[in-house]
Formats: C-alpha cells, sequence, structure tokens
C-alpha cells in the first residue's frame, strides 16, 4: 500500500497502480456499491479520454466493476509539491495542461500540486488521481477548478504567491474560452472571501 484516502486504497506492484474504492459502512449497502461503481467507471472512462488526447497521465491498464477497481501505470518522478518553488518556470506548463483539460470539457476536480508529477524520463508535468474529476461543459465548474488551485498554491506555496498562480494563468489563457472561465474565478473568489 503506497497510499489511503477518503475514497481508496492505493497500492502497487511490478504491474502498476490499483486504486480499489473502499466501501463505506455508513451508506446504505446498495447506494455504496452503486456510487463506488458509478466513480470508478467515471475515473477509467476519463483516463481513456485522456489517453485519447494524449495528455500526460496515468495510462489505464484495466477496471473492474467487481472489485470497483481500476489498474494504470506507475508514474516515476517528483510531486511538483516538493520542486515547484525552485522550479517556477513549471507553472506555465502547468497552467497549459489545465488549459488542455478543460478544452477537452474535463474538470480535475483536486488540482493541487500533490496530484502533479514531474516525471523522470520527460521531465513533463503529469496530472494524477483523477478521481474527483467529472466531465463539464459549465464555465463555472472550470472556474472552481482554477480556485481550487489558488487556494492550495496560497496554503502550500506562500513564498511565492501569488506569483505563482499569475504564471499558471499565462499558461491557461492560451484557452479559447478562458476569458469566460476567469471571469468565472473573479465571482468564485467573491463568493470565497464573502463566507470568511
Amino acid at each position: 500500500m503506497i497510499a489511503q484516502g477518503a475514497e481508496a486504497v492505493i497500492s502497487r506492484n511490478a504491474a502498476g497502480v490499483m486504486k480499489e474504492r473502499i466501501s463505506k459502512g455508513y451508506r446504505i449497502p446498495e447506494l455504496d456499491t452503486s456510487l463506488r461503481r458509478f466513480r470508478t467507471r467515471r475515473e477509467a472512462k476519463i483516463l481513456q479520454r485522456l489517453e485519447e488526447l494524449n495528455f500526460p497521465a496515468p495510462h489505464l491498464q484495466k477496471f473492474s466493476d467487481q472489485r470497483l477497481s481500476i489498474v494504470m501505470d506507475f508514474v516515476d518522478g517528483k510531486k511538483v509539491k516538493d520542486v515547484l518553488q525552485d522550479n517556477l518556470q513549471l507553472a506555465p506548463e502547468i497552467g497549459e495542461k489545465i488549459r488542455r483539460l478543460h478544452e477537452a470539457n474535463i474538470v480535475h476536480g483536486d488540482l493541487t500540486t500533490s496530484n502533479m508529477i514531474l516525471e523522470e524520463n520527460s521531465q513533463q508535468v503529469h496530472f494524477i488521481d483523477f478521481g474527483l474529476s467529472s466531465f463539464s461543459k459549465k464555465a463555472e465548474d472550470k472556474a472552481v477548478d482554477l480556485f481550487l488551485l489558488d487556494r492550495a498554491l496560497e496554503s502550500t506555496h506562500s513564498p511565492v504567491y501569488p506569483e505563482v498562480f499569475e504564471k499558471v494563468i499565462e499558461g491557461y489563457k492560451q484557452y479559447p474560452g478562458a476569458e469566460e472561465v476567469l471571469e468565472r474565478l473573479e465571482k468564485v473568489r467573491k463568493r470565497g472571501r464573502n463566507k470568511k
């Protein structure tokens, strides 16, 4: 086992990485199984779509409706969380990768630098953990994706914030729908401030 989150247990062997969604005892069993099956299928579908797009993410090997698990390739490298502050040139690349996701109407749902790997051989940023991802054409959903990254960068990389997020947006602005998403981002930020 290499990690355990609220949703799944992640383990690694010679073949790759297995992500197995764990049962929640507090849910009605039928609902629990249905929900885990839906999320497993959706994550597998997103990984398949990313491969079609030649997007740097784990390659899906297989998924199981019985075990409610997916098996994918291991991405070898360092977490961007550990290298970003000394490599700010990665920030526009991150923005460009998010642009590619949003252009394909894929919302990551958990954009943090812990879910990005600087792959050892290519030295390219790969995105991982699409467990909360979804397909969406809505500017609101894409803006929330960026807002979550903004919050994560402020808390994890405060010495280089807000510069690092500004550089991410530089890369993101190549997206044809960027203007609408960035306008919506400002509204999402205002809502966040009002809640505080």
